[in-house]
């Protein structure tokens, strides 16, 4: 039996181009990082050449993925001056555009869990094991020791996302297996379970999310009436609480958490406003004014 979309309110009162403008744009991103890589290779058309992992853009940018360096220098390799910059300049970008806009903007396996969380909602199929969001963490620790202890850089020797970039370049469909065990295990098994428990890459990320400049606030939340369609679609509905119930207490709108993704799932869904793009230091809450009653409807409810 299939379950009412959470996108159904948002839907009917603010259509449905409103309702999916950040899902769109970020398909097209999505799309558009991947066929940088994809051009060469098909096309023989050198705008990137590597991965998502290293790279170099125009054959002048240098782009390294920081948890790639940082597993590279605990495998004491030291990395080359070029690493360094490429990865610097990877740092300063998702410092100020929020660490796991990586997961939700630029990762080829999100559309796949996407995917997977898409048909759950559609068929309501429940979540069947729980995992601790924390255990992320417990794996990218237990990368960077297993690559010190290896000497090598671990998780890219099993990354999914590495090995669907190597299907797609090189027509290997057995490649992909990693991101169709993936589908599988967040569709049947766990509800958001490999970016919201197990990555490491997400977890690496999330870290940096915490210092990161752009947000998502909940400035609109005096407007919410709880309908719960934001923890719905939200991959990390933990994040959500703490801002759009904290007007009881006072406390900021903005989401804070490095767990956020800034999908803009959230924006999307909502057809009151409640949240919006913004930045760490936007406190700024906007106010509803309370229902005003007239001299007669007053009369009226005194009659009855």
């Amino acid at each position: 039996m299939s379950a009412r979309s959470p996108y159904a309110e948002a839907y009917e009162l603010k259509g449905v181009l409103a309702s999916r403008r950040y899902f769109m744009l970020r398909r097209l991103a999505q799309a558009a990082f991947l066929l940088v890589f994809l051009t060469g290779p098909w096309f023989a058309l050198w705008i990137a050449k590597g991965n998502l992992a290293s790279s170099r853009t125009l054959d002048v940018l240098p782009l390294t993925d920081p948890f790639v360096l940082l597993q590279s220098l605990f495998a004491r390799h030291w990395p080359e001056a070029t690493a360094l910059i490429g990865a610097g300049i990877v740092l300063a970008a998702y410092l100020a555009l929020g660490g796991r806009t990586y997961c939700s903007w630029v990762c080829p396996i999100n559309p796949i869990t996407d995917l997977a969380a898409a048909i759950r909602r559609r068929f309501g199929i429940k979540q069947t094991a729980k995992l601790r969001p924390e255990f992320r963490n417990y794996l990218a620790i237990g990368v960077l020791i297993l690559s010190f202890v290896s000497g090598t850089v671990a998780w890219e020797l099993v990354n999914p996302i590495t090995a669907l970039h190597r299907a797609l370049v090189f027509g290997l469909p057995f490649a992909a297996t990693g991101a169709l065990a993936i589908f599988i295990f967040d569709l049947f098994v766990a509800k958001d379970g490999w970016c919201g428990h197990l990555c490491p890459v997400g977890a690496f990320y999330g870290a940096l999310g915490k210092a990161a400049l752009l947000r998502v606030s909940a400035g609109g939340r005096e407007a919410c009436d709880d309908c719960m369609d934001c923890f719905a679609v939200c991959p990390e509905p933990h994040v959500i609480s703490p801002a759009l119930r904290g007007g009881k207490t006072g406390a900021s709108p903005v989401i804070a958490s490095g767990d956020c993704t800034l999908c803009g799932a959230c924006v999307d869904v909502c057809p009151r406003k409640v949240f919006h793009i913004a930045h760490r230091f936007d406190h700024s809450v906007t106010h509803v004014p309370a229902p005003t009653i007239s001299v007669t409807s007053e009369s009226t409810l005194a009659k009855g």
